[in-house]
């Protein structure tokens, strides 16, 4: 079994050209089924046959990971890579009989996005110190994200000649290599202009040819990687912000929220934020509804009798 996730995970990278996070993520549910399948025979890893696969060994899994309080959302993607895995395997005839057909798919929790307000994000901005490189780029990325609404591996991706200032655009690689193209407003495409300008003063004796063609670089020079861009924005929220979540998502949230609230249309806000289909862009508009729900009960006299 061992070997055909490996074919199973070059099959997603190769034929299906999926994001490296979701090759990851699958990896990392198949590892950790094929682990507890193991124990539970008493075998290793490389003895457990997939042949021997039934629902109930599934089903063993689904539970144990119940019991240690995993979320129902977590739990759902696991099923998925599983249902997934195993269609992949019944359909090249490794298997005979496919033991995740028709399993059910806990559902998922409705979870609201987090966002800040308006006024967090003004604060946010003004406390950037622009004056050094450093700071320029903290806001440039910041003013992005918040400008844009791209996820944060697309803004790690980023390399200069993504940034038309003529134009007053930018283009994404999103999921599966697709690309997008976002306008710029006044204030981000002002910032992007000064950071450009000095962004070579951000070189330094590790920048490499990779280094020198993207948009942000690390204290190292490199290109910026995710965990360092995470860690700057936490902690931009945290002195500005009372929102309970802090990372770059929230700033993704934000922007669609906030252009929601001010009569965005939806199906225009789901091209921006690249997704997929319209259902994954209609949770903001029950965060928008929250909102005003809020705002009744704490305004109209009658709200609370």
């Amino acid at each position: 079994m061992k070997a055909l996730i490996e074919k199973y995970l070059k099959y997603l990278s190769v034929e299906r050209n999926a994001s490296e996070h979701t090759i990851t993520s699958y990896q990392n549910d198949l590892s950790s089924f094929l682990e507890f399948t193991a124990e539970v025979n008493e075998q290793t890893d490389e003895q457990v046959d997939i042949s021997s696969i039934t629902r109930l060994n599934i089903r063993l899994w689904l539970g144990d990971l119940s019991e240690k309080g995993l979320a129902k959302t977590s739990i759902a993607r696991k099923v998925a890579a599983l249902r997934s895995f195993f269609k992949y395997c019944f359909k090249r005839g490794h298997i005979d009989k496919n033991p995740a057909h028709l399993l059910v798919v806990p559902k998922k929790e409705q979870t609201l996005p987090k966002t800040a307000t308006v006024e967090d994000i003004s604060r946010m901005m003004d406390s950037v110190d622009t004056d050094t490189i450093s700071g320029l780029q903290d806001r440039a990325i910041l003013e992005l994200f918040y400008g844009t609404g791209m996820r944060l591996s697309e803004l790690t991706g980023l390399n200069v000649t993504d940034i038309d200032l003529k134009q007053r655009q930018v283009t994404v690689h999103g999921k599966g290599n697709k690309q997008r193209i976002i306008p710029l407003g006044n204030t981000v495409a002002s910032i992007l202009k000064q950071f450009i300008e000095r962004r070579p003063e951000l070189y330094g004796e590790r920048t490499d040819s990779d280094a020198k063609k993207a948009l942000f670089l690390a204290a190292s020079g490199q290109r910026i990687y995710d965990r360092a861009v995470q860690s700057m924005v936490e902690n931009y929220l945290k002195q500005t912000s009372e929102v309970t979540q802090k990372s770059p998502h929230v700033l993704r949230h934000s922007f669609a929220t906030h252009m929601l609230d001010n009569g965005a249309d939806i199906r225009i806000i789901k091209e921006f934020l690249g997704h997929a289909n319209l259902a994954a862009t209609q949770v903001y508009t029950h965060t928008s509804m929250e909102r005003l729900k809020n705002v009744y009960e704490q305004a109209h006299p009658r709200a609370k009798t």
